[in-house]
């Protein structure tokens, strides 16, 4: 063990976080949720974008949309093609005004696609931009959401829109007929 350290310090880190993610789920407005799965629904094609941790919530839950047999694409990746019309651009942003995901917001809204979010802060840039906004009220250091996390950064964003995207999945699951077994058949083979 490490100087003072010991794993009832991890078991007590771990619930206050639990707790932490409890409250922004508590407080997250399933209306928002509905309205994001009507969007995607409603898409031919789904990107999905995000910078740094917030990107990876938005990688594991283009996966998720894979396994459900929509077409999703990760923006940035080589096969990534052009956006269009009839598609949705779904930004995962805690303050919604991350320079890189706002242009492609605009971008996107200039081909004639929709765009939703994924943030604390709706009222933000990219809020502005967006069809369907789910609001995550949890805080970052560039969006106060009303409380303080323990947690450093937006580690509390980002564990809470990873969740709340992967509750999603479930609510596309029975809107679709799908099971995890369905997935899994889309699940890759090559690794």
């Amino acid at each position: 063990m490490t100087k003072g350290r010991s794993l009832m310090d991890m078991r007590r880190y771990g619930l206050t976080i639990l707790r932490e993610l409890e409250t922004v789920l508590e407080q997250t407005d399933p209306a928002d949720g509905d309205i994001l799965a009507e969007a995607i629904l409603g898409a031919e094609r789904i990107f999905l974008a995000g910078a740094g941790r917030s990107g990876m919530a938005a990688k594991a839950f283009a996966m998720r949309l894979m396994h459900l047999g929509l077409t999703a694409f990760v923006c940035g990746e080589t096969t990534a093609p052009g956006i269009g019309p009839k598609d949705l651009l779904v930004v995962v942003s805690g303050s919604g005004e991350t320079a890189s995901l706002a242009a492609m917001a605009k971008k996107a809204r200039a081909q004639g696609a929709q765009v939703a979010l994924v943030t604390v802060r709706p009222e933000s840039t990219m809020g502005a931009l967006a069809s369907a906004v789910l609001q995550v009220p949890a805080p970052t250091p560039k969006a106060d959401s009303g409380f303080r996390s323990v947690q450093p950064m937006g580690s509390l964003f980002e564990q809470a829109s990873f969740l709340i995207l992967d509750a999603l999945v479930l609510e596309l699951m029975d809107r679709l007929g799908e099971t995890g077994d369905t997935m899994f058949a889309r699940h890759a083979n090559l690794e």
